[in-house]
């Protein structure tokens, strides 16, 4: 009977993460979604590089904003109804960036799933946390991030889908509105998340905190087991003794937190500037520029998906066994083998037009604006951008970059595509699960959720900056150069965190603290 009961609480604490965490899903559908879109869009509204950084990089934006308020508007009104508004947020975004007439109403559309997800970013993980068994917190945290990842994965399916259909005798879709459809349909899994949530309980701490300890005790028998339930909420109701003094953002800057900041800003630095949403984000640019097509680019981007899930759920298996260090300086030290990889594989790329490779173009370009390049070989992908937007015009080349790429160049995109997926891997199996799972543990209890606002800011301003900035990048410094910057950037953080990371597997919270906090 003790039995049925202990895997009947663990069963809920399980469906608790699961569905809280499916913001994860939105989050990894709306941020990837966009690496189908921006191809169709550009031309459409004739964006520079400029812009195009900014479509893709806006929710981002937003969700910087959104990070440092939720933690505080959660304390107040709960982590519950603050993520039953992300869902809504997340469903109007869809709709409205699905109708977007003009490039300023995108940008604005996606601002507001971008309010969402950081909202969501800080408040599953902050809330998974708070009702998981310590002995399970790694694996329930993580889910936060396989469903991130099976977002990515769904969203590259379904570009992938749409884009057949387009292709379809006699179908609806075609270029200037299958980009349409591949943002409306995450208006269908955010009104799920949105219904789901209303069957989560309301976080005990957060219950125990506002008074409500009938409320709460309700919720941790049902988490724990009557035994357990009462042992976890005196634990927790004396913390919040310990924690009764006002915390701000000066706390975080006392000496004794000095090894706390070094952690919390690297890490979350590290996770973004080694390049891992310009991967998601660009992916299919990212294989159009190793030459093999605009269909093949959306095929090899569902590889991206399905590496990302196999490897978060190899994390998720191991993150409790091994522990977050060693998953962290192996994953990190894949990142920085992988982005060589990639770097090399460009770097050895040349492009030559000739008369027989031109024909593959679409005939709606005036191929004789080609003929003066026929022959000429270019070393790098820079130039020969630069000398066919000066014949072509910018639009129309961006238009019909895919096609003349495939064509002029002489690469091997096997070696692209291997040093992109070993990325996803090493990516998957540390700096992705691995963050939220440190981020909900490191902290001090009394500052946690400021703590997680603040270094989910700098996480989410670096990913802004990363995807703003890499199709200039591109222009002006090429492949080879922007991933071989990304390399290096990760050999900076995994020469600070083998100094400075410690292990916290099977530690508790208070362990934790009293390890870091002189």
């Amino acid at each position: 009977m003790k039995m049925d009961k202990k895997k009947r609480s663990s069963g809920y604490s399980f469906f608790i993460a699961l569905v809280v965490s499916l913001g994860g899903f939105l989050f990894g559908f709306d941020a990837s979604v966009i690496s189908g879109v921006i191809g169709f869009v550009s031309p459409q509204f004739n964006l520079n590089v400029i812009q195009q950084g900014w479509v893709v990089s806006s929710p981002s934006f937003a969700a910087m904003f959104a990070m440092l308020l939720s933690g505080t508007i959660s304390d107040i009104i709960g982590r519950k109804k603050v993520l039953i508004y992300a869902a809504v947020l997340y469903a109007v975004s869809a709709v409205l960036s699905a109708l977007a007439p003009n490039y300023q109403w995108l940008v604005t559309a996606r601002m507001i799933g971008g309010i969402a997800f950081g909202a969501v970013l800080i408040l599953a993980p902050l809330y998974i946390g708070e009702i998981a068994p310590s002995e399970k917190r790694g694996r329930l945290v993580s889910i936060q991030q396989l469903n991130i990842v099976l977002g990515f994965s769904a969203s590259y399916f379904s570009n992938y889908f749409l884009l057949g259909l387009m292709d379809a005798a006699a179908s609806p879709l075609d270029e200037f509105n299958v980009w349409r459809w591949m943002l409306g349909v995450e208006s269908l899994p955010a009104i799920l998340y949105l219904i789901l949530l209303f069957f989560v309980p309301k976080s005990p701490r957060w219950l125990l905190n506002r008074g409500k300890e009938q409320e709460a005790q309700q919720v941790l028998n049902t988490i724990f087991g009557e035994e357990r339930a009462q042992k976890e909420k005196e634990k927790i109701k004396q913390k919040l003794r310990d924690q009764n003094e006002k915390t701000s953002l000066s706390t975080l800057f006392k000496p004794g937190m000095k090894i706390v900041m070094l952690l919390g800003i690297t890490i979350g630095v590290v996770q973004q500037i080694t390049g891992v949403n310009a991967i998601f984000f660009y992916a299919t640019t990212i294989f159009e520029q190793s030459g093999v097509g605009k269909n093949a680019a959306f095929s090899q981007a569902i590889f991206v998906g399905i590496i990302n899930v196999v490897f978060t759920l190899l994390a998720m298996a191991f993150i409790d066994r091994l522990g977050r260090r060693p998953l962290m300086l192996t994953g990190l030290a894949g990142v920085i083998l992988s982005m060589a990889i990639t770097s090399y594989g460009f770097y050895k790329a040349t492009y030559t037009l000739t008369e027989e490779n031109v024909q593959g173009i679409s005939q709606a370009l005036d191929r004789t604006k080609l003929r003066p390049f026929y022959h000429i070989t270019y070393d790098n992908d820079v130039d020969f951008k630069n000398a066919l937007k000066e014949a072509l015009g910018e639009n129309v080349f961006g238009k019909y970059e895919s096609e003349i790429i495939q064509a002029a160049a002489k690469i091997n995109p096997v070696v692209i595509l291997i040093g992109i997926l070993a990325f996803v891997a090493s990516f998957a199996f540390s700096l992705g699960p691995v963050m939220w799972v440190l981020f909900s543990e490191i902290f001090p209890g009394r500052n946690r959720g400021l703590a997680i606002a603040f270094f989910g800011f700098i996480n989410s301003c670096t990913s802004t900056f990363v995807q703003f900035i890499f199709p200039w990048e591109l222009a002006n410094l090429g492949n080879a150069g922007a991933y071989l910057i990304f390399g290096l950037f990760g050999v900076i953080g995994l020469l600070l965190l083998a100094k400075f990371l410690p292990e916290t597997k099977g530690k508790s919270l208070e362990d934790i603290e009293t390890l870091l906090v002189k």
